[in-house]
């Protein structure tokens, strides 16, 4: 059983035990998420919402919070001695789902 979730904008196939890369979430390690904004469930039967499924949650732990690999932003105009580097590295979070309750 799996359930496709909008959580902070984006969309995750949650499956139970899954460990799920997100945006940094503002929450303690260890403490638990719930997410309402379920989309679709599949197991024996599908279940679609419009635009969400009522009464389905899926709950979540906050594994670690990370930083990803640094990406290189370079901007350059020819002939004009125009250079700019710069670096960024985007915070993340991983969260391991627990149940997918109420389907």
């Amino acid at each position: 059983m799996y359930a496709l979730v909008e959580f902070k904008g984006k969309q995750y196939k949650a499956e139970k035990g899954a460990l799920l890369k997100v945006d940094r979430v503002e929450a303690e390690v260890g403490s638990n998420l719930a997410i309402d904004s379920v989309l679709m469930v599949c197991g024996e039967t599908v279940t679609v919402g419009s635009p969400y499924v009522t009464g389905v949650t899926v709950s979540a732990v906050v594994e670690a919070h990370k930083k990803d690999k640094k990406i290189i932003v370079f901007k350059y105009k020819p002939k004009k001695d125009y250079r700019r580097k710069q670096g960024h590295r985007q915070p993340y979070s991983l969260i391991r789902i627990g149940d997918i309750g109420g389907a």
